[in-house]
């Protein structure tokens, strides 16, 4: 179908998101500086089956003339991607993509995000991408720059309920799958008829460790001999909170052979607890993200595995997109993903996640993502050495 004439069908049928017209391809949009018209006239965009990566592979082939962008990260505790990886990655291709973006983080402070917003909206960005927080806010902010014509991006979070033109991020339910996978194969648990896991799962109000639980419990409840033992999340990812839910579950469960573990950070206070009963590489333990912390515990043995999510895998399609929506032309998505609040298909474009054992763990750090000059520091530099660090 053409673009003017899937605009026109989209327009008569109501619809104003990106996500809202058509069975096998999704509208884009045009140029969001006309007022609230700008963002309820979308164009065609372009369903593909090839790669999941194929926007970050476009080598920034997208021309944004100068338009403003706003990109608003989370937080600096959940994640050091959001201080560093994704930041740095986010600016090199809103320089390649000829965008004025204006990057900032909301300091895990859902108010603060609605106020950077606000500011952005009123300073003239044509496209606002954010990490939500959680999706009550991220929705709001989105439904007023919806109303002031502005398109916005889910970046890494789906936001429940939101009108977002496009979701960018890694398949949370792929990882999650994979935490599964690569933990039975712990060498801690690998082999073993009987075997008692806990889960520690992320922030009930990141859409995210729902998909991640989604995929390591589909895997682990199939394990035969597996008994989930304690399954609780931990509010905002807090690694300090996560030390003390996992200690109170360790004291009940005292012979625990595996802790499924969100991330990386909350692992970190896993390990330190199982330290102090003398359990420490004793227990499989789980991780993501790809931190210097996790992966020096890998290294070191205490911590089984992590998983690593190129940031350029999310920042360089974001930002693409973004370039794309703000000269009204339509991003080329790889498949939809349904809001589970309001039942709409979000346009998405997915990244495949990679686990990150003692054999590879030199990866993340050759490709830059994990910085060298931290990870292997000290007592780090010959493991780092030994496993291949360049």
């Amino acid at each position: 179908m053409r673009k003017g004439a899937l605009s026109t069908v989209c327009a008569m049928a109501g619809i104003v998101a990106l996500a809202g017209c058509g069975s096998s391809s999704s509208g884009g949009g045009s140029s969001a500086s006309g007022g609230a018209s700008g963002a309820s006239s979308p164009a065609a965009a372009t369903s593909s089956g090839g790669s999941s990566s194929s926007a970050a592979a476009s080598g920034g082939k997208v021309d944004g003339k100068g338009a403003k962008v706003g990109i608003i990260l989370p937080d600096r505790q959940s994640s050091n991607r959001w201080i560093s990886s994704d930041p740095e990655a986010l600016k090199a291709q809103c320089k390649t993509d000829n965008l004025s973006c204006d990057i900032q983080n909301a300091n895990g402070s859902a108010q603060q995000m609605t106020t950077i917003a606000t500011t952005m909206m009123n300073n003239g960005v044509k496209v606002l991408a954010l990490v939500n927080l959680d999706s009550a806010s991220a929705a709001q902010i989105e439904k007023t720059a919806k109303s002031k014509g502005i398109y916005t991006i889910d970046y890494d979070r789906l936001t429940l309920g939101g009108s977002a033109s496009l979701y960018v991020s890694f398949d949370n339910v792929k990882v999650g799958q994979l935490q599964g996978q690569t933990l039975a194969q712990c060498s801690q648990v690998k082999g073993k008829s009987a075997v008692q896991y806990a889960d520690l799962n992320g922030a009930p109000t990141d859409n995210n460790a729902t998909l991640f639980k989604q995929g390591y419990d589909s895997v682990l409840k199939g394990e035969k001999g597996w008994t989930k033992v304690a399954d609780q999340s931990v509010p905002n990812w807090d690694n300090q909170q996560a030390g003390i839910i996992f200690t109170s579950i360790l004291q009940k469960n005292p012979h625990l052979n595996a802790v499924m573990v969100a991330n990386d950070g909350m692992a970190g206070s896993v390990v330190t607890a199982l330290a102090k009963q003398g359990l420490s590489g004793k227990v499989a333990v789980s991780g993501q993200d790809a931190t210097v912390e996790g992966l020096q515990r890998i290294m070191d043995g205490t911590q089984c595995f992590t998983i690593y999510k190129p940031s350029k895998e999310e920042a360089f399609p974001v930002v693409d997109a973004a370039a794309e929506l703000a000269n009204g032309q339509a991003p080329k998505t790889t498949q939809k993903i349904k809001d589970t609040q309001t039942g709409r298909e979000v346009p998405a474009i997915l990244a495949p996640p990679i686990a990150i054992t003692k054999a590879n763990v030199a990866d993340p750090i050759n490709s830059g993502y994990t910085p060298k000059s931290t990870t292997c520091a000290g007592k780090y530099a010959a493991k780092c050495t030994a496993a291949g660090v360049k």
